[in-house]
């Protein structure tokens, strides 16, 4: 890790939170990797409504006829 470190592929992190990362080799030799996500799941704040369906989005934005900001 030292190496990748010193030759600026990766740099150390300063996020709050991490996830364990695994590397399992699969039946012909390539890699699968696993990300634990456990510790990101608990301090995610989850949405209180629900998200409207994309095409749903884009129907009520076709009939629009004034736009403001």
């Amino acid at each position: 890790m030292g190496d990748l470190i010193d030759d600026g592929f990766v740099c150390p992190s300063k996020a709050l939170y991490d996830a364990p990362v695994l590397f399992q080799k699969k039946v012909d030799e390539s890699l699968c990797i696993y990300v634990d996500y456990m510790t990101f799941n608990k301090v995610t704040v989850k949405n209180k409504y629900l998200v409207s369906l994309i095409q749903d989005l884009i129907d009520r934005l076709c009939r629009a006829s004034v736009f403001t900001t």
